[in-house]
């Protein structure tokens, strides 16, 4: 006989009473006889939110995406609207990617929220994230949701919650929300739709997203700067391709060549190990393509359309990757540039950043005078910023993941119009006689040579996340006090909210909400921070180095010296 736990065996047995469906209950009875450690990591937990809302496996279970979850979280949300907003007309838009059971936990969620005498925009059919947060504003929303597991692998999706100034949930209401929805039962969920509250959404919302993101995206390129700018554009089987090639043949881009093998979307993600702009697999199709017709740029994106990877010709006209550092620095710099063109700058702007991306941007905010302001991981805190500070006028930000976000009409990252702005840079560079890469070079030579890596270890199921918890209560029990024969001279602790210079010993506070992030400063300027991933089963470490560069044949030799400095401090922490 099978031995189960009782506490385990009281929350499966719960999910075998009568407000479950059948072939729910099936599954779980199968998994008891058959799986039972399946069983575990399906029911010893609650599947949480995260940095980018709720993400799991899908199947049976409390620790799983299924109607049920998702369910039970709408409900809440719904309770919880009516509360906060007693006297009007509830609306919700929602959205979905191109995953396995996107589009019918879309239906379902639509049904829960119209049940509940909520009015249900639903987009037609899938749809990039972007899209949803601007369709939040655009339809006057109280709350959005997308269901998507962003970059995920097939068998994840995900439920990311907006509120209604088209960011995520943060502070108080993603609390207020979550303890709502942790008092109601499974039984409590209204499934019965009310088809009247329904309404269908497609054409109209995406043109004046793709107009909206032209006017935030373009920037007076001429038409002969675009006609020589040749593009290859990949969507990974995901959402962008409803929406970038328009975009860009809107923008007046007609060299646009298409990944067609990776058109198609599709939830297994049949080409690529990982759906992920990151991943330089990913992008081997495009590279190869862009090789065969003299591409200037490689632009691919993930299935939600977020996110995008960047890959130009360097110095040996070689195609490479940027990573999301170089590509943030190279966007704000850009933005940033127009603005005082076009005498935007006042004194009151500001670009957005997060604690473990490149320490450059703030450089760059120095250079034209406005403010950088630093949040946590997840575009939810930069969308906060604006809301937070509507005296100042946000011009760009990002994250090292790969993220960016132009102007506020959308308020999360968006890979839509950062392809259309990632265009309008190569453009204009290429009409001036440079290459994007050696526009990089020149911002190295300006603001110092910052060079970042991010080491990620995935640990997965219930012992993973134990060896991800015993990882940071060893480093916080016994910090470094030297990396790579430099001495450590500041720990910050965002779970403690403190920041300890290690040389006087004294501590100041962090105003910054807390979270399970600690990062090293070290005397010789590099940067080591550690966060578990609030979307993954993954633990990753952050790297920046950095030098000054004086001139651009220096370039080869600092950037060697800087990556071997890199793997030096690697080696030193055991990660490599």
């Amino acid at each position: 006989m099978i031995y189960i736990e009782p506490q385990l065996l009281d929350r499966v047995n719960a999910w075998l009473t009568p407000s479950f469906d059948s072939d729910t209950q099936n599954t779980i009875k199968n998994l008891i006889g058959t799986n039972p450690k399946e069983l575990e990591e399906s029911f010893y937990k609650d599947l949480e939110f995260g940095t980018g809302g709720m993400r799991g496996i899908m199947g049976v279970g409390t620790n799983r995406i299924n109607k049920y979850t998702l369910g039970k979280n709408t409900q809440g949300i719904s309770q919880y609207m009516h509360h906060i907003f007693p006297d009007e007309k509830l609306k919700v838009a929602i959205a979905y990617d191109c995953r396995h059971n996107s589009k019918s936990l879309a239906k379902i969620v639509a049904d829960v929220f119209s049940a509940n005498n909520i009015e249900v925009y639903l987009f037609e059919d899938l749809r990039p994230t972007p899209e949803l947060s601007f369709a939040v504003k655009h339809l006057n929303c109280h709350c959005g949701i997308v269901l998507t597991a962003s970059h995920n692998p097939p068998e994840y999706n995900g439920y990311k919650v907006y509120w209604q100034d088209g960011g995520q949930l943060v502070p108080p209401q993603d609390a207020e929300i979550i303890n709502v929805i942790s008092s109601i039962n499974y039984s409590d969920i209204k499934f019965t739709s009310n088809n009247k509250l329904i309404n269908f959404i497609g054409k109209t919302i995406d043109d004046a997203f793709i107009e909206a993101s032209i006017k935030n995206g373009s920037f007076n390129t001429s038409k002969i700067a675009k006609n020589d700018l040749n593009i290859v554009f990949t969507s990974l089987h995901g959402t962008s391709i409803t929406t970038i090639p328009q975009t860009l043949k809107n923008a007046g881009y007609d060299n646009v060549y298409v990944v067609e093998e990776q058109r198609e979307p599709n939830g297994d993600f049949p080409t690529v190990k990982s759906p992920n702009p990151e991943e330089p697999e990913a992008l081997k199709m495009a590279i190869d393509l862009a090789e065969n017709v003299n591409a200037d740029l490689v632009i691919g994106t993930d299935p939600d359309s977020d996110r995008l990877g960047i890959a130009i010709r360097n110095l040996k006209n070689e195609l490479v990757i940027l990573n999301g550092n170089q590509t943030m620095v190279l966007m704000t710099d850009f933005l940033l540039k127009q603005w005082q063109l076009n005498g935007k700058i006042g004194g009151k702007e500001f670009i957005g950043s997060t604690i473990v991306s490149t320490p450059m941007m703030e450089k760059l905010a120095k250079n034209y005078n406005v403010e950088c302001k630093i949040g946590l991981t997840g575009f939810k805190w930069i969308a906060k910023m604006i809301e937070d500070f509507p005296n100042l006028n946000f011009i760009g930000g990002g994250e090292e993941s790969f993220g960016y976000m132009v102007g506020d009409f959308v308020r999360d990252k968006d890979a839509v119009t950062s392809t259309l702005l990632a265009c309008e840079i190569a453009a204009q560079t290429k009409s001036e006689g440079k290459t994007l890469y050696e526009k990089l070079i020149d911002l190295y030579i300006e603001n110092g040579f910052y060079k970042e890596r991010l080491v990620s270890l995935t640990k997965k199921g219930i012992e993973g996340a134990n060896e991800i918890k015993q990882i940071m209560i060893d480093a916080r029990m016994h910090p470094l006090k030297l990396v790579n024969n430099s001495k450590v001279i500041k720990i910050e602790d965002y779970q403690l909210s403190t920041s300890l210079n290690t040389i006087t010993g004294k501590t100041s506070k962090l105003n910054i909400p807390k979270s399970n992030v600690l990062i090293y400063y070290t005397e010789d300027g590099s940067k080591i921070a550690l966060r578990p991933s609030g979307t993954e089963p993954k633990i990753k470490f952050y790297i920046s180095v950095n030098s000054k560069l004086e001139k651009p044949d220096d370039f080869t030799v600092i950037e060697t010296l800087l990556e071997s400095k890199i793997n030096a401090i690697l080696k030193d922490m055991k990660l490599a």
